[in-house]
């Protein structure tokens, strides 16, 4: 199973209505595109205070490689994507993603 992680910045002018229909598309994703197991998607509420800026993150669990690599160009992420950069503090300067093998 590959796990994909993804840190974000988000906009501090995002409403919550914004943020929440964000993270719902973003959740939306495992009925959507084949091959992903589980997704998950929130705002940070860890009380260590080491999430320099990264106040929303979300996972996506696929079954394999293949299907993750099926997955980024799929036209359903693509969507998700763009909303998620347009979404950010600087674009794809505000997001990190991490993806290993689970």
């Amino acid at each position: 199973m590959i796990r994909h992680i993804v840190l974000a910045r988000l906009r501090p002018d995002l409403s919550k209505q914004e943020t929440e229909a964000l993270l719902a598309a973003i959740l939306d994703m495992k009925s959507a595109i084949p091959g992903i197991v589980a997704v998950s998607a929130g705002p940070d509420n860890s009380p260590e205070g080491l999430a320099r800026g990264y106040g929303h993150a979300f996972t996506v669990d696929f079954v394999d490689a293949s299907a993750r690599d099926a997955y980024l160009p799929h036209p359903h992420h693509a969507k998700i994507a763009q909303a998620l950069l347009a979404a950010t503090q600087g674009g794809v300067d505000g997001l990190l993603v991490l993806d290993f093998e689970a």
